[in-house]
């Protein structure tokens, strides 16, 4: 089962990740055989990445039918976008508004992506006043009290 645990991924590595998140474990002929035709690599380079990708523990070998080894992601798709969401909101110092702002002045921002985001914005708030208790004119988090 695929973990939540954020491993760093260059973008050849987040491709061959995308190709094994579809099929969801393979051996290393169907991995390269689900890369988009037109940019496949060579059968050994996939079987090199698979193998970095191993010893960062982004995928496992799950099992061996006869000699081909089946791997399957140790990570989640979605562990792996939010490292780089974290990285490259990093590159703002943190602040998501010069990238929302770019979205929607590049149109990739629709009205209802941001009443989307509205509501998740809500309900994150919501939560969070409802996990806090005022103590000394201050709110903590009740999780953190002693």
């Amino acid at each position: 089962m695929a973990s939540k645990h954020p491993v760093k991924l260059t973008k050849f590595e987040m491709e061959i990740m995308d190709a094994l998140w579809e099929i969801g474990s393979g051996s290393i002929r169907e991995i390269h055989d689900q890369l988009p035709e037109k940019k496949r690599p060579a059968y050994t380079t996939v079987q090199t990445m698979i193998r970095r990708l191993e010893e960062k523990g982004a995928v496992v070998q799950t099992k061996q039918v006869g000699n081909a080894h089946i791997f399957e992601p140790a990570v989640t798709r979605e562990a792996a976008h939010r490292r780089l969401i974290d990285e490259l909101l990093d590159l703002f110092g943190g602040s998501a508004r010069p990238l929302m702002a770019h979205l929607a002045e590049a149109g990739k921002l629709t009205l209802e992506d941001v009443k989307e985001l509205e509501s998740l914005v809500t309900e994150h708030h919501e939560a969070f006043v409802e996990n806090e208790k005022p103590v000394s004119g201050k709110a903590i988090r009740r999780s953190r009290k002693a």
